[in-house]
């Protein structure tokens, strides 16, 4: 897979502030998410890899060249910022329209641009002819992308692109994505809604504090986190015999007792599911339902950032 953002030990400092510590990943084709709390350093790297501001040491690359002051390689990025600065008073033709002249588009292909990637991001025709200051988040949002797809770039950034819309904006949302992931277009998110990204990304970056904690498809990140016990919850008729045979067996770690199921913590979760279904039709219980939340998108990041 040939990277399409490189770093290399990158940091960003904001005088004192640290933005982005050292931090070394690779991001490939398809969608990627980037997945961090508040001031784990999303927004300096969406900076960075849009030439917005210039790293304080290391190196990225992103289509193989430096980002910053380089035109040939801003030239093949859109950006979808997660603040606005949508003039209210212009009808959405209309602003897309002096946006695609200035990426050098003529007058006359300028119109037929903006009208062809605002039908693609879903806005209704009947709504092309209202000042976009009267528009709701969700239609103001659809704009947005649509100016980022303006250009034709390589690669999309999208800075928290779901906020704002409701369950079925974020559906067509994700299937415009999807849809332009299939066309070859790179995506990169910086979202909170985990479970969004969880549904349309297939590899992750994780940050906290300027660092880097992981990088990879959530499968392989969650492999690597075996030294963390995975929560099981075991639907049963038997929950203390199904407690004795995970014991016997070397699996357990901890439990806890219901009624009618074993709440309980695994030593090695990947060979406990390796092997479960041999080693539960042991014990002398029914197993009605097994049941794991916890290799989430969410699950996941709660834990490597504990």
């Amino acid at each position: 897979m040939s990277a399409v953002i490189q770093a290399h030990e990158l940091s960003c400092f904001y005088g004192i502030v640290l933005g982005l510590n050292n931090v070394s990943f690779s991001i490939g084709s398809g969608i990627t998410g980037v997945v961090g709390p508040n001031g784990a350093g999303k927004s300096t790297l969406i900076k960075l890899i849009t030439g917005q501001i210039k790293p304080s040491s290391g190196t990225l690359t992103v289509f193989g060249g430096t980002p910053w002051n380089n035109p040939d390689v801003l030239g093949r990025i859109g950006y979808c910022p997660e603040h606005e600065h949508v003039h209210q008073e212009l009808k959405p033709v209309d602003w897309l329209r002096s946006l695609a002249v200035l990426s050098g588009l003529s007058w006359s292909e300028s119109r037929r641009r903006s009208e062809e990637v605002l039908q693609a991001v879903g806005l209704q025709k009947q709504h092309w002819g209202k000042r976009i200051g009267t528009y709701s988040k969700g239609m103001r949002q659809r704009v947005k992308l649509a100016q980022a797809l303006l250009h034709r770039p390589g690669l999309v950034i999208l800075d928290e692109p779901m906020n704002g819309l409701d369950p079925m904006g974020r559906q067509e949302i994700g299937d415009i994505l999807r849809r332009l992931q299939r066309e070859g277009v790179h995506i990169l998110i910086s979202s909170h809604i985990l479970d969004e990204l969880e549904a349309l990304c297939g590899r992750f970056l994780m940050l906290n504090w300027g660092r880097a904690l992981a990088s990879g498809s959530q499968t392989a990140i969650r492999s690597e986190m075996t030294q963390w016990p995975e929560q099981v919850v075991i639907r049963t008729d038997r929950p203390e015999a199904v407690v004795a045979c995970l014991g016997a067996a070397g699996h357990l770690r901890g439990y806890f007792l219901e009624t009618d199921r074993a709440i309980v913590w695994l030593k090695r979760p990947e060979l406990f599911y390796n092997e479960w279904t041999t080693l539960l039709s042991t014990c002398d219980a029914q197993i009605f339902e097994l049941q794991s939340k916890s290799t989430s998108l969410t699950s996941v990041f709660e834990k490597i950032t504990a």
